[in-house]
Formats: structure tokens, sequence, C-alpha cells
């Protein structure tokens, strides 16, 4: 369904459960930065009245999901730590070249919001399905539900905005680009490290 060119391997889920601090602290602050995204999204797309409702849906959930991130945390006596810079993200980012063309820059956006959503959605499955504690396990498959969905919102707005052909073609370009970049990722306890 997710389309993604490269499987988490589940050794990942032994680094993510013995730095649980590191992967909650990441995975809070990566919400942060979703529901940021999306208020940037309104403030430089404004007249796309659609678009600014469902971004401003997604900013408010994203932020719900900080606060449940954050409220797990404290239940386990864990402390939110520093943000870290999201190497992932700022690669994926990287991977289209600049434009002047607001209509182009905004597919681009919206492709690479659709692919950490999808490996965001994928990587919470392979956490829950590996887990012994069913709270978190149970927390990981809600929240890869809602991943799923913004998944299919950020690729269904890019498909709206450009023909559907040439949108395909550059997310198949950004799926191999990151299936590439996922080989070497699996050893950091980050969501997507």
């Amino acid at each position: 369904m997710l389309g993604l060119k490269f499987e988490t391997e589940t050794s990942w889920v032994d680094v993510a459960k013995n730095g649980l601090q590191q992967l909650l602290t990441d995975h809070a602050f990566a919400e942060q930065k979703a529901a940021a995204n999306a208020t940037s999204i309104i403030i430089n797309y404004s007249e796309e009245t659609e678009l600014v409702k469902d971004m401003a849906d997604i900013a408010i959930e994203e932020m719900e999901h900080f606060r449940m991130v954050h409220n797990i945390m404290i239940e386990k006596g864990l402390v939110l730590g520093q943000a870290t810079k999201n190497d992932y993200a700022l690669k994926l980012q990287k991977f289209f070249p600049h434009t002047g063309n607001r209509t182009e820059a905004l597919v681009h956006r919206l492709l690479v919001a659709a692919l950490i959503e999808a490996r965001s959605c994928e990587r919470f499955k392979v956490f829950a399905d590996n887990m012994d504690d069913a709270e978190l396990s149970k927390f990981y498959l809600d929240l890869m539900i809602s991943e799923a969905n913004h998944y299919t919102l950020f690729l269904g707005y890019a498909r709206k905005y450009m023909d559907r052909e040439i949108v395909d073609k550059k997310w198949n370009d950004l799926l191999a680009f990151e299936a590439d970049m996922m080989k070497s990722r699996g050893t950091i306890a980050k969501v997507h490290g």
C-alpha cells in the first residue's frame, strides 16, 4: 500500500527498544516538525482553501501526537531530550532541485511529506509488531493509521496540483532515492534512523 521500495529490518526494533528515550524524544520532535510543515504550507499557499483546511487539521493532529508521546515519556519516568536535526528529512528535501515555480515547489513539498509519513507508518508498524510493551504497541499501531491517512492526503494533493504522470515519475524517483538511503540506516534509535 505504501509503495516503499525498502523494508525496515526488524533489527532496528532492538536498537529502538534499547534507546527508548532517544526514540521517543526523536518521535516527539518529529511530530512538532510535521505540525510546523503543515503550518508553513498554510502560510505559503493560503489561497488554496481546501489545502489550508486539511493542513490545519494535520497541524492540530500532529501537535496532539506530540502531547501523547510526551505523556508516554512522563508515565515512563523519561524526560524529553533536546531536539536534533532530522538528517533523513533534510536529505529528502534536497532531492528535488530548487524551483521558482510555486506549484512545482508545492508538489515537491507534498511528495516529501508523503514519503516521511509513509516511512513513519512503516516504522511504527514494525515497532508495534515486535515489542513486548502492549501499551506502547497499541499506541504505535493507532498512530500508524493516522500516518497512513496523512501519506494518502499529501500524495493526493500532489496529484491534484500537477499532471498525474509527472507527479508519479517524481514520486517513483523519490522512492528509489529514499530506498537507497534507507539501506545504510537502522542503527540509531530514531524514527527514521
